[in-house]
């Protein structure tokens, strides 16, 4: 799946669309996603100067946005796009481990823990080079009749 169609898939655009390309899905149980982190990305401007690191909260949403991808394509919540939108609702047992520079290819991780009606708790990792430099538990839910304004 290329970023043209993953971002058929999220509400999110640039500068907050994280995701790349998939590389790996399994319906229902994991996928597999790919974020390129380029010198370009406008955090690097104030995170920090001369030292740019990618700040830990996007590390988290870019694997967020990944299990959003594995829930909505699962949950066939794909054909509503206009009606229907992921959000999260929490964040448990978040570690960081390493920093994420630019030039830096992040795999994200992310497998499904458990699904309860529209709630998806789910558990997922940021690699570089093998190695985890994010890891956290999350859950999100989808919202049904979102309002007119926040609809595409």
């Amino acid at each position: 799946m290329d970023s043209i169609q993953v971002a058929t898939l999220l509400p999110h655009r640039y500068p907050f669309l994280l995701v790349d390309r998939v590389v790996e899905i399994e319906a229902g149980k994991r996928i597999v996603a790919i974020k390129n982190v380029t010198i370009n990305e406008p955090f690097f401007t104030g995170h920090f100067p001369g030292y740019p690191i990618m700040p830990g909260v996007l590390l988290c949403e870019a694997v967020v946005q990944a299990g959003g991808i594995l829930a909505r394509l699962t949950s066939g919540e794909v054909d509503d796009h206009d009606r229907v939108l992921a959000m999260l609702t929490s964040l448990d047992r978040v570690r960081f481990r390493q920093q994420v520079t630019p030039g830096d290819q992040l795999r994200l991780e992310v497998e499904t823990v458990r699904r309860r009606g529209s709630f998806w708790k789910m558990r997922g990792t940021a690699q570089v080079d093998g190695k985890t430099a994010a890891e956290l538990e999350f859950t999100v839910v989808f919202e049904v009749d979102r309002p007119q304004e926040a609809r595409s």
